[in-house]
């Protein structure tokens, strides 16, 4: 006689280790013998800063009253040793994006709405356009271990110098350029063939060793007399570490970028499986610059999947200074957007997605320079998708939206300068987040693993 109460069938249930993702890699892998290459960051679900939470006052702290008590978010980096440290309305700053990676418009749009709102943008790899300069109050100039661009006459322009050692979407892993999209300007700047792919090194080819970042950052020094800050950038890996190297070398601010950083081209595997969460990346980074003594002499800018104000105000409420946003600012200009405005008029783009073989919201296709909306692309005719006019004015809207949302949670826990944000602000949703960010466990005083 049949059960009453049959189980389930199985033949349609996916096996956890070999479900439908694997397969597919597994299948595509042995159809082309080639990993595979794409952009923005990771996708698998890491303890983030949603996993936490504010504690906002009520009778033991008094919050502050709306829009009428004034909450400051001057922001000084680079007061260790420069002689011109740099001073932002906000600390809310634009991470490093090459012209090459993206078109001359967007470096230029993204230069004046950083302007606008007082904060810095960041060059990227591959050197410092005209344009990017004459638009940005405030650059960053980046220092890869590919040197491509690299200019000593555009290091003095810079108002800081940013040494990367490593990104948190690549850790020990060096950057792509594929050669849809070193068109005869990316190359001549860069002094490499057009059209040929690019693959920058993974390490600087003058070091060894950690003393070779002191002579570096020596040199930078001299270069400009001493009056710019220096940044090291390091990807999230072992970063308690990697912080104590770069203070004993002289850095005047650190840069640490967790896992769910972007980029525009490298291989999925490092994207997915290499360096650890933001999360946990910021405690380590505080631990080294309290033990070595130099928490209010070295500043920490903490980037790798910030997109909030929210997310904003609980990276400094962990110890950051600062932040560093890249992805975010490319949805802001439409990056996966399902349309785009050329004068004035909205245009669909579904067509050009689907011949990506991908949709608006899912596109992760930057490597290859046919981005539909015209943020990440050298084409001619697809660059003009995105005006100067509507990016910056839709960059500017979203950093003003952040440093608002900022400000607001301050003000709820009762700070009057949103770096006066601390860790006992905060508790955590999650096991993992309480055990990586060190905060209880909300309704308890638990702090996993102590």
């Amino acid at each position: 006689m049949p059960s009453l109460n049959p189980q389930p069938s199985t033949h349609l249930e996916a096996s956890a280790g070999y479900d439908h993702r694997i397969i597919s890699y597994i299948q595509n892998a042995a159809a082309h013998g080639l990993y595979e290459i794409r952009g923005l960051g990771a996708k698998r679900r890491l303890p983030h800063f949603d996993d936490l939470v504010f504690l906002g006052a009520s009778l033991t702290r008094y919050p502050l009253e709306g829009y009428r008590e004034k909450c400051t978010t001057k922001t000084l980096l680079g007061t260790r040793f420069a002689s011109k440290p740099i001073e932002l309305e906000t600390p809310i700053t634009i991470a490093g994006m090459s012209f090459g990676s993206l078109s001359a418009t967007v470096k230029e749009a993204i230069g004046r709405a950083a302007t606008e709102v007082g904060t810095s943008t960041t060059t990227g790899d591959g050197g410092m356009t005209p344009e990017e300069r004459a638009a940005s109050k405030t650059l960053v100039y980046q220092c890869l271990p590919s040197r491509y661009g690299f200019n000593p006459d555009d290091v003095r322009k810079a108002d800081a110098i940013e040494i990367v050692i490593g990104q948190g979407a690549k850790p020990g892993g060096g950057g792509m350029l594929l050669g849809q999209k070193i068109n005869p300007r990316v190359a001549e700047m860069r002094t490499l063939p057009a059209g040929v792919d690019q693959r920058s090194a993974c390490r600087h080819p003058d070091w060894t060793g950690p003393d070779d970042l002191t002579i570096k950052i020596q040199e930078l020094r001299e270069l400009t007399d001493w009056e710019k800050p220096i940044y090291v950038k390091v990807g999230a890996s072992r970063p308690y570490n990697d912080v104590k190297l770069a203070v004993q070398a002289g850095a005047d601010v650190i840069v640490v970028d967790g896992m769910q950083g972007g980029t525009a081209a490298t291989q999925s595997v490092f994207i997915e499986h290499v360096g650890i969460p933001t999360l946990a990346a910021i405690r380590q980074a505080v631990d080294a610059l309290m033990e070595m003594n130099v928490k209010d002499e070295v500043q920490l800018v903490v980037s790798g999947g910030v997109r909030t104000g929210a997310d904003v105000a609980k990276a400094l409420a962990l110890g950051a200074d600062a932040v560093s946003i890249g992805q975010g600012v490319l949805f802001a200009l439409g990056c996966n957007s399902s349309t785009y405005i050329q004068q004035g008029e909205a245009h669909s783009a579904e067509a050009d997605y689907a011949q990506l073989g991908t949709a608006p919201g899912y596109c992760h296709h930057c490597h290859t320079g046919l981005c539909p909306v015209g943020v990440t692309t050298q084409d001619p005719i697809l660059e003009q998708r995105l005006e100067s006019d509507v990016g910056t004015r839709r960059l500017k809207n979203y950093l003003q939206t952040l440093n608002m949302e900022l400000t607001t949670l301050a003000r709820a826990c009762g700070k009057q300068n949103v770096h006066h944000l601390e860790p006992e602000d905060l508790v955590a949703l999650t096991i993992e987040a309480a055990a990586m960010a060190r905060l209880p466990l909300a309704g308890t005083d638990w702090i996993p693993g102590t």
